[in-house]
């Protein structure tokens, strides 16, 4: 309390090492339909960030310059696993929804062997530098994005990467090691090429349904848990923090994942069992930072400003009860349906309620 003012990197930084704030530090996630409507209301897309009081991060990345990419029809998009979404409306906007999984019929090793997989060297990592060193005054850069589970699930389907672990253990390590490589090396790359510009990356996974895990604890330890380890052990190697996305209910995998060393700790989806806002804090609020937990499932989209302001003290209370440690966002993407008022609602909140 009484901290000096401070710039979004100084405030971001400080919750994230859970240091003395002047406010609790926001971010965004948003679907394009959101940031449209937010770009037509401030007048265009820093216009709203700067009127809404947001600190966030700022990304850069690598530049792809790989193998020649299969020509796609305009309503689908493929990427350089071969994986192809398309694009499919509803309600609120559209997603790009997958409907094509590169591996889901491969059945041995030998199959594995026969996919193209990502090579580090398919990227161009020259930039870099230069894009990192423009934010870095300001704000905090994030970069990668390194998640086996979920590319075991986006290569081979959800349902079948459940199945291998029971079907076929070498083959799920194989095929998870392979994933993992790719990840390692790239991201590597892209750390030695910033120059310690870098100050987050993303070590992620979707562990959790909206009512429990979708593995085991055990299943995790032996296939994806040392493949994580890896990749914190890599970021802190450069001095970078860990920032990792867990959807839903993923309590039973906290202790491990803290032992082996997040710092950030995101959606923080409370209404799921066991995701207990207070209980986390108390748990684990003197090993991570908290991100998001702003629930954008029900009372965003559906909720009055009133609700979404008491949401907002609701998140700060449990979160930030010792001052620190949380940075508030939705807990996860804001959608097209979420009315302008209760965003409007949410980020005045936080401005009001979270200096500290």
């Amino acid at each position: 309390m009484g901290c000096m003012e401070m710039n979004a990197r100084e405030r971001m930084l400080a919750a994230i090492n859970r240091q003395p704030l002047d406010r609790v530090p926001t971010d965004i996630w948003a679907t394009p339909e959101v940031w449209a409507m937010l770009r037509n209301h401030f007048g265009g897309e820093a216009e709203a960030i700067t009127a809404l009081h947001i600190d966030g991060f700022r990304s850069v990345d690598a530049e792809y310059c790989g193998p020649t990419l299969p020509a796609v029809p305009p309503d689908e998009v493929v990427d350089y696993w071969g994986i192809r979404r398309r694009w499919i409306g509803h309600a609120g906007g559209r997603y790009d929804e997958q409907y094509f999984y590169p591996l889901a019929f491969a059945q041995t090793i030998d199959d594995l062997d026969q996919y193209r997989w990502p090579q580090a060297s398919w990227f161009n990592y020259a930039h870099m530098k230069e894009q990192a060193a423009a934010r870095h005054g300001t704000h905090l850069v994030k970069c990668g994005y390194m998640a086996p589970f979920y590319y075991h699930n986006l290569l081979r389907g959800l349902e079948q990467s459940l199945i291998d672990p029971w079907l076929d253990p070498e083959f799920t390590h194989v095929l998870v090691q392979r994933i993992s490589d790719f990840f390692y090396d790239y991201h590597r790359r892209m750390f030695i090429a910033c120059e310690g510009l870098i100050d987050v990356a993303e070590v992620t996974d979707d562990l959790g349904s909206q009512h429990g895990p979708l593995i085991s604890p055990q299943q995790y330890e032996t296939y994806y848990a040392p493949h994580h380890k890896r990749f914190i052990d890599l970021c802190h190697e450069f001095g970078i923090k860990v920032f990792h996305h867990d959807d839903g209910a993923i309590r039973p995998f906290l202790p491990r994942l803290v032992e082996m060393g997040i710092d950030i700790l995101n959606p923080v989806q409370w209404t799921c069992p066991g995701m207990d806002m207070a209980e986390l804090k108390r748990d684990f609020g003197d090993h991570v930072c908290f991100h998001g937990a702003v629930d954008n499932q029900r009372v965003m989209p559906f909720g009055a400003p009133e609700d979404v302001r008491a949401e907002v003290r609701h998140c700060i209370d449990a979160l930030a009860s010792d001052g620190t440690g949380y940075i508030l966002a939705p807990c996860h993407n804001l959608q097209g349906h979420t009315p302008l008022a209760n965003i409007l609602a949410m980020y005045d909140e936080a401005w009001q309620y979270g200096k500290l």
